[in-house]
């Protein structure tokens, strides 16, 4: 598996350079355990989790006050040698009965990509594998990027909107959302109706790249997820072994190279 603090190849100024990019940021599922059931499943920084434990308890009602709980524990699991975080606390007697009812009704507004997912194993599901053999060269990248931005209808109106852009190397396919995983999904939903190939193309994302981008990205089949900024270590490692090659930071004509290069075709790249 590919260090996700390794160097990266840079295309910059028409050409490839080795570059040492800052460390990615970590995340990972964090599961709120309280008082033993699973109340959802978050991607996160695996920092602070007491705090992030009890301020979700706190904000989605599951308690009063930070007195209703009597005790914490966490612990480290690991789904298909990914690690994992539970974040456990238990309530004052008398607290728990509501836990189910507000569980249930909980499913769909929280999290941030996993909404409804209450287990480890399925914020961390098996790898799918992409084995398309599409390839495009360096400079479509910013190609791709332009079409994105030229496709943003919502976003010229505002800036709180997110895009995702199917690129086939000659046209984009957009979609927005206020939220960025919102945005593949629906342009999920746009290239099955369209019948089209998602393996004869591009995923073009505004945002930041997160394991769960990397996940739907290879549901679909996708070969390469292209972000306009940084990629967390967890979705360099999901896209390593999934066979995706990511790309990140595209601002402009320049973008950093992070897994299978032999997709950017056309030029003397790297062999890595």
């Amino acid at each position: 598996m590919r260090d996700a603090g390794s160097g990266v190849m840079r295309w910059q100024d028409g050409g490839w350079l080795e570059a040492a990019p800052p460390p990615a940021p970590q995340e990972c599922p964090v599961a709120i355990v309280i008082d033993g059931m699973s109340q959802a499943v978050l991607m996160a920084t695996p920092r602070d989790l007491r705090d992030f434990a009890l301020g979700f308890a706190l904000t989605e009602g599951l308690i009063a006050a930070p007195g209703d709980v009597l005790d914490y524990e966490q612990a480290e699991v690991q789904t298909d040698g990914f690690p994992a975080r539970e974040a456990r606390l238990w309530l004052r007697p008398g607290l728990a009965a509501g836990l189910a009812e507000r569980r249930r009704s909980m499913v769909g507004p929280v999290g941030c990509g996993l909404c409804g997912v209450d287990s480890i194993a399925a914020a961390l599901p098996p790898v799918v594998p992409v084995a398309s053999d599409w390839t495009m060269p360096p400079l479509d990248v910013a190609r791709a990027m332009d079409a994105l931005a030229g496709g943003q209808v919502l976003r010229r109106e505002t800036p709180a909107i997110h895009g995702a852009a199917f690129w086939d190397g000659s046209r984009a396919i957009t979609r927005e959302d206020v939220g960025r995983h919102n945005a593949l999904d629906k342009l999920a939903g746009a290239l099955a109706q369209a019948g089209a190939d998602a393996g004869q193309g591009a995923i073009v994302m505004s945002s930041r790249l997160s394991v769960d981008l990397v996940q739907k990205a290879a549901r679909i089949g996708a070969p390469v997820l292209i972000g306009a900024s940084a990629p967390t270590g967890l979705a360099l490692q999901w896209a390593e072994r999934a066979g995706i090659t990511l790309i990140a930071r595209a601002r402009g004509a320049n973008f950093d190279l992070y897994t299978h290069p032999r997709r950017i075709a056309g030029n003397r790249g790297p062999d890595v």
